[in-house]
C-alpha cells in the first residue's frame, strides 16, 4: 500500500476533523530559494507606477509557495505520513533580491475516526 500525502490532508490546525492521529513522524520541511530576475525586477517597478498588485512578484511568490509545500509533503512522503498538522510557512531574505521559502509542519498517520 503506497502512502501519500493528498493537499486536503494538510491543514494548519491541531487534527483533522474527523480522523484521528495514530503517529507522529516528526517534522517535515520543503525549503525553496529564488531570486528576483533583472527583467522581473523592471517590469515589477513599471507595474508600481500604476499602483494595484504587482503581478510579476504576486506570481513568483506563488509559485515559489507551491513548490515549498510540494516538497514538503514529499519529504512527509518519505516519512511514512498520510497527513501533515500544523503546516506553516516562513520566509527569510538571505541576501538582496534573494528569498527563502520553507513550508514546514508535523508529518503524522491519520486514521477515520469512528
Amino acid at each position: 500500500m503506497t502512502v501519500g500525502v493528498s493537499p486536503t490532508m494538510v491543514t494548519t490546525a491541531l487534527e483533522i476533523p474527523g480522523y484521528r492521529v495514530t503517529k507522529c513522524l516528526g517534522l517535515v520541511r520543503g525549503v525553496t530559494v529564488r531570486s528576483r530576475s533583472v527583467l522581473g525586477t523592471l517590469g515589477a517597478s513599471l507595474e508600481t507606477l500604476v499602483g494595484g498588485n504587482i503581478t510579476l512578484f504576486e506570481e513568483m511568490c506563488e509559485k515559489t509557495r507551491a513548490q515549498s509545500l510540494d516538497l514538503m509533503m514529499e519529504h512527509a512522503l518519505q516519512r511514512g505520513a498520510n497527513a501533515i498538522i500544523c503546516m506553516r510557512y516562513d520566509a527569510t531574505e538571505v541576501m538582496q533580491g534573494v528569498t527563502e521559502v520553507i513550508a514546514y509542519g508535523t508529518a503524522v498517520q491519520v486514521e477515520r475516526s469512528a
